[in-house]
């Protein structure tokens, strides 16, 4: 692509640069010079001007940005993608259902690394997306680029980016209480708020005392297909009350304690089929935490291993919440 100014009289059918006021209207960047362009351009006193011009091989910007994307995405129903039109160099990536969005940073790096005039810019990899929301806009920067870097750029970035739907339709919350008195709706309303916005339906509710026994029969006679536990006592170790009542009902703790903060206290495990999910405290609030980071990808049905977990500690400190019994700043 050639850029740079032109006298008047060779700019017709290149593309403007700047866009320019001429004949009562505005001619605006990007348009492709007719010659009543030039008539009025000529008329508001302008000899030279500010030009792109295609060359061989050259690949028109809206061209561009929506062939790499369909290089990107090239199964839109299979990726849960939706792909916009193109308009000024850019398509937009939006989500076709809710759910979690993952990524290959190596490939979409690579996609980058091609020509500074070629990009992609992405939410961050395990974002939580609704129906509907922006995942990705592709740019072309210039106004074409070489057909020749666009398709090293699109080359094996398929499927390199994806929206995992929910998995499960439906979830139990399980509360345990200390004492006589029934724990405050808090818990369950920000817990229900979570599963809403991943279209998961939130059983009855069911509130135990807080013992190994009481529990294991809970867990095992909940009803949805994610068991969720949150206790009246913090769970403080891989032996407390609320793991090991997994363990009584047959199932298997798979993780105890993350590097998150807040969310140290959360711990993962399956009874059968269905995941189980031990909630920290902090769940009680509808503020981003831990459990959060976690519960959307098991809701998603991806694998999160301890070493997933356990790769969360970078970025895993999140906002201070006023709640926390020992804030981490001190008073001093």
């Amino acid at each position: 692509m050639k850029f740079g100014q032109v006298p008047l009289t060779e700019a017709a059918g290149a593309i403007l640069a700047h866009s320019l006021q001429a004949g009562g209207r505005r001619i605006a960047k990007g348009t492709e010079l007719t010659a009543t362009d030039l008539t009025d351009l000529k008329a508001a006193g302008f000899g030279e001007i500010t030009v792109a011009r295609l060359e061989a091989g050259d690949v028109q910007e809206n061209e561009a940005a929506l062939a790499l994307a369909r290089m990107i995405v090239p199964d839109p129903e299979a990726q849960q993608v939706r792909i916009s039109g193109a308009g000024a160099g850019r398509v937009n990536l939006y989500a076709a259902t809710c759910g979690v969005v993952q990524l290959d940073a190596d490939r979409l790096k690579a996609v980058n690394e091609v020509d500074p005039m070629i990009s992609i810019a992405t939410v961050p990899g395990w974002h939580r997306v609704d129906a509907g929301g922006m995942i990705a806009t592709i740019k072309i920067i210039s106004y074409a680029v070489p057909q020749t870097a666009l398709l090293c750029a699109g080359a094996g970035a398929g499927g390199a980016l994806e929206v995992s739907a929910p998995a499960y339709g439906s979830a139990t919350l399980i509360e345990t209480r200390v004492s006589a008195d029934t724990p405050s709706e808090k818990g369950r309303a920000a817990m229900a708020g979570r599963l809403d916005r991943m279209g998961l339906e939130l059983s009855p509710r069911v509130v135990v005392p807080h013992s190994e026994a009481e529990l294991a029969r809970a867990i095992a006679d909940a009803p949805g297909e994610l068991v969720l536990i949150l206790t009246g006592s913090a769970t403080s170790d891989p032996l407390d009350v609320a793991p090991q009542a997994l363990r009584r009902a047959g199932g298997e703790v798979t993780r105890f304690g993350m590097p998150v903060d807040p969310g140290n206290l959360l711990f993962l495990g399956t009874l059968g089929d269905s995941p189980v999910v031990g909630l920290p405290g902090c769940a009680r609030s509808p503020a981003l935490n831990g459990a959060d980071w976690v519960l959307e990808r098991v809701i998603c049905g991806i694998n999160v291993s301890s070493g997933d977990i356990a790769a969360m500690g970078v970025g895993g400190l999140l906002k201070e919440i006023p709640t926390r019994p020992m804030p981490r700043r001190s008073e001093g």
